[in-house]
């Protein structure tokens, strides 16, 4: 849902630039999806990495692999070749091309190709790439996290890559702090019971969250990009030690649906945003209106697809939604 928020920012596309309503509109839209949404990917990177070693051996590195391959390949391929096709088929409908505004798209086995490989119709997928990536790269990352020393280097060397922007070959840096820092987690006991004790310390909790904007605020300050980082790691860290784990409910229907959402959310915002604005250009309380409940319009409209196509086509929507 926070992800959603990153995604429909909309000030510039309803009020233009420069007046009063439109600063004040984009203050508040920035706060969010730049604010709050600073913990929404890094989050899916540290529970992503937590669960793959979660209790993991050698033995078990194989099979974790495997059952990867249907809930984050598949999909990964799947959807990144519905919206080519969707993009493809688009940009030939006279209203929507104008919509979408990216001209007339070729259809080719290239432009397929290109755009499973390098998601070019799905921005959003860059994450799911990097954890393709992190997937493979577990029969090397396994047995350096699992060692203490080794894993003091590789986590020394990454945030000297963050500290000096060193690019990595394919891999995001940031990413794979991220993951391997949650993934070092699972492998220690202290951290397990920590992480998933029925209780969490909400104190721990408070401070780690105060510390995570203290780190944004310096990250904006002194242009300090390890500060957001930190701030990352400490706040989704410190949101989680501030859920009360023991008085939760069991999970809703529309939580399963997660992958799915996260799949189809871009492109709803996109079109309801540039729809929207056709017909509300310049009101500044239909665009931050819409903004603020972008994330229960998108499940609105995802909620009926999530409950009627798995019983109709549950095949399908094992594909769609990971096996999930």
């Amino acid at each position: 849902l926070v992800v959603i928020w990153v995604h429909s920012s909309n000030a510039v596309l309803y009020l233009g630039e420069g007046s009063l309503a439109a600063d004040l509109v984009a203050r508040v839209e920035r706060g969010i999806s730049e604010g709050v949404g600073q913990i929404a990917v890094p989050g899916f990177f540290m529970i992503s990495g937590y669960l793959f070693y979660r209790n993991c051996t050698w033995e078990k590195v194989g099979a974790k692999v495997k059952s990867r391959v249907r809930s984050v390949l598949v999909p990964y391929i799947v959807w990144n070749f519905l919206y080519y096709l969707g993009y493809v088929v688009a940009s030939r409908l006279p209203w929507i091309s104008q919509v979408v505004g990216k001209g007339v798209i070729p259809f080719s086995l290239w432009g397929a190709v290109d755009a499973i490989l390098h998601y070019t119709y799905n921005y959003v997928f860059w994450y799911l790439f990097q954890l393709v990536l992190l997937i493979l790269l577990a029969p090397v990352l396994y047995p350096v996290l699992k060692r203490r020393g080794s894993r003091v280097l590789v986590f020394a060397a990454l945030w000297v890559c963050v500290a000096r922007d060193i690019r990595l070959p394919y891999v995001n840096a940031y990413a794979l702090i991220y993951y391997a820092t949650w993934s070092a987690l699972s492998m220690e006991a202290w951290g397990r019971e920590t992480v998933e004790a029925p209780v969490h310390p909400w104190a721990l909790g408070s401070v780690l969250m105060g510390l995570s904007v203290f780190c944004y605020w310096n990250g904006l300050r002194l242009a300090w990009i390890p500060g957001f980082v930190l701030c990352r790691l400490l706040g989704v860290a410190g949101l989680w030690l501030l859920v009360p784990g023991e008085s939760l409910p069991e999970a809703g229907a529309w939580m399963h649906m997660n992958f799915f959402l996260y799949a189809t959310h871009f492109a709803q915002v996109r079109l309801i945003n540039k729809v929207g604005a056709r017909f509300f250009a310049g009101n500044p309380a239909v665009a931050l209106g819409l903004y603020l409940f972008m994330p229960v319009v998108v499940l609105g409209v995802t909620w009926p697809v999530g409950t009627v196509v798995p019983r109709k086509l549950p095949r399908v929507w094992g594909m769609l939604n990971g096996g999930r």
